[in-house]
């Protein structure tokens, strides 16, 4: 039985967290066009172009390794699909929370990042090539911040709980701004900071989106794909967002408003405590990309790369050391 509630459940959370996911791209990428003073496509426009995909003919490229070629998308999808069932979602644990921790949730968001690096390697374009490698320094360059700010949260959890700090039940039920003095508040402000900027560069966005630069490399890793293939891919971008948007929720906000207002009912909880999380999941989305993205342009290689493999980094070791401080003193 539980075998089929967990096959069931990851089909309907898979299905729901990607309707999410496209109905916030269509509504970011509406709040950015009217921050520019555009009108900007329909809100539901992520769902007409996932449509329209469907329908088109896959085209593989002279040169390709075609199994590899259409193997990359498959990949992507399933591992930005798998992130939904680790990451506590709508006010609940997650669906395998007990099966999986930040670690596994670290791991799986490098999972699509390759799956686009090996998608345009394998496509044989040299403006996939170029997006390739470009994708791989800036996936290794945000790993560090990332791995610290996971580090400083569990470090401050295991100091108030006897539990696994590194299970996000854990750090649902001890949040971190309960637990912290003055110096070690300031101190997850920065990791805020941190994983604010580090979320950016993990849904490829500008002034990260270096690796498909379409104005310099024709849309760079995914210069090559169509059809179907190009849907998977676009699909597995929109739920890699949703997921890491709720990542930074789960460790940061991981409140529900229905003990607040006194709700104990088991529905009408769920109902209030579920719309509470997507207004969350919106203010994380407004502040990490949409507003980021509205203000800045494109970076260079370069400076991405040294923006999260020295600035972020130090950022988050100084957020790190004030959590630590805190605690000891």
């Amino acid at each position: 039985m539980n075998f089929v509630v967990i096959i069931f459940g990851s089909a309907l959370l898979v299905f729901i967290g990607g309707a999410f996911g496209m109905l916030y791209r269509g509504i970011d990428r509406k709040l950015v066009a009217h921050m520019q003073g555009r009108v900007g496509p329909p809100v539901v426009q992520p769902f007409r172009d996932v449509q329209k995909l469907l329908m088109k003919e896959n085209i593989i490229p002279g040169g390709a390794i075609t199994w590899l070629f259409n193997a990359a998308p498959f990949l992507a999808l399933i591992s930005a699909a798998s992130l939904l069932l680790f990451v506590p979602l709508f006010g609940q644990p997650a669906l395998l929370g007990h099966y999986g921790d930040m670690i596994l949730v670290l791991y799986l968001l490098i999972v699509p990042s390759l799956a686009f690096v090996v998608g345009g390697f394998a496509s044989s374009s040299p403006y996939a090539t170029v997006g390739a490698q470009r994708e791989m320094i800036v996936m290794m360059s945000y790993e560090a911040p990332l791995a610290v700010v996971a580090l400083g949260i569990a470090w401050q959890t295991d100091h108030v709980a006897a539990a696994n700090p590194f299970l996000m039940s854990t750090v649902a039920q001890h949040p971190i701004w309960n637990t912290l003095g003055p110096a070690g508040v300031v101190g997850a402000v920065l990791m805020l900071l941190t994983l604010i900027v580090v979320t950016v560069g993990e849904a490829a966005k500008v002034p990260f989106d270096v690796a498909e630069a379409e104005t310099e490399i024709a849309g760079g890793l995914l210069v090559e794909y169509s059809g179907r293939n190009l849907s998977m891919f676009y699909l597995a971008d929109v739920i890699k967002a949703f997921a890491m948007v709720s990542f930074v929720v789960a460790l940061f906000i991981p409140y529900n408003l229905s003990p607040v207002v006194g709700v104990t009912a088991t529905v009408p909880a769920a109902i209030i405590d579920g719309l509470f999380f997507l207004v969350k999941v919106l203010v994380v989305m407004f502040f990490s990309i949409s507003l980021i993205r509205a203000g800045l342009a494109r970076f260079k290689i370069s400076q991405a790369s040294t923006i999260y493999v020295i600035a972020m980094t130090i950022v988050a070791l100084v957020g790190l050391i004030l959590v630590w401080a805190d605690t000891v003193i």
